[in-house]
């Protein structure tokens, strides 16, 4: 009997619960043809997600356009230190800071009493995720935060470009926020480059280290829905409040009732 070309792998099955790279087959010794020419389009949209400038100007329309913004006034767009996308990739620290010149300007909007919480957009390191996902994200949150019982007074909306997460403290620190929620595009995998990253640091400064955030990551479509992102902030949003801090210290305790993730499917890695 003729045998075929490539050869299945038994742990192909396991493809419908991930968009991860596993039981790909072989032919010979090598990849299958079709895996390997999805793999050169993944690695190529990667690039591109990295790449590619955010067109900032629908960003805001988008963001704009959300009624809940709308009193807030208008996006405030700002720039960090790192002049182009090549000095960003190869300047971290560039990244983290903002221009000088973007200083005075957020001193005009602080407010004599200190906001509850600044939201902070950074292009980070994939522009397509927070082109597609930013809009309807801030559109889950802010609704979370008004059916919230306790109000939340809201900084305006800044949108940083070549904006690493840090930048947020900085931003949120000028503007006298007591919480900052940082919406950054995550470094893209293979399978993934429109991945939204959401961080969360209490009392915001220049200086604050990554261990004193709390991330929720891979929120997109494809990934967490923005209704369960939103829900996860808001509970960190209200425990950072109450116990006055954020980062390893603050645990994310809604996980338990969600060994159902979405579309009814189970986490097998979760007891049932």
């Amino acid at each position: 009997m003729k045998r075929p070309h490539v050869v299945a792998n038994p742990w192909q099955q396991l493809r419908r619960f991930t968009d991860a790279r596993i039981g790909l087959g072989r032919a010979g010794t090598s990849l299958p043809t079709h895996e390997l020419l999805a793999f050169q389009l993944d690695h190529a949209r990667a690039q591109d997600a990295v790449h590619l400038p955010l067109d900032l100007a629908r960003l805001c329309a988008d963001l704009s356009a959300l009624p809940a913004l709308a009193p807030l006034g208008e996006i405030v767009q700002l720039r960090s230190r790192a002049a182009d996308r090549n000095q960003y990739l190869q300047r971290p620290d560039f990244g983290r800071r903002l221009h000088e010149d973007e200083i005075p300007r957020l001193h005009h909007l602080s407010s004599n009493t200190e906001y509850d919480l600044a939201i902070v957009v950074a292009d980070g390191l994939s522009s397509q995720a927070v082109q597609q996902n930013t809009a309807p994200m801030c559109e889950a949150l802010l609704s979370a935060l008004h059916n919230d019982d306790q109000p939340w007074q809201l900084a305006p909306t800044c949108v940083v470009q070549q904006g690493r997460v840090a930048v947020g403290d900085e931003v949120a620190e000028q503007l006298k926020a007591k919480a900052v929620v940082v919406l950054i595009g995550e470094r893209p995998g293979l399978s993934s480059p429109d991945s939204l990253g959401i961080y969360l640091t209490w009392q915001p400064k220049v200086g604050r280290h990554d261990g004193e955030r709390n991330c929720i990551s891979n929120v997109r479509p494809q990934g967490l829905s923005f209704s369960e992102a939103a829900r996860r902030l808001l509970y960190l949003l209200k425990e950072s409040r109450r116990l006055q801090l954020s980062g390893v210290d603050l645990k994310d305790r809604t996980t338990s009732d969600t060994s159902t993730i979405q579309n009814g499917a189970k986490n097998f890695l979760l007891p049932s």
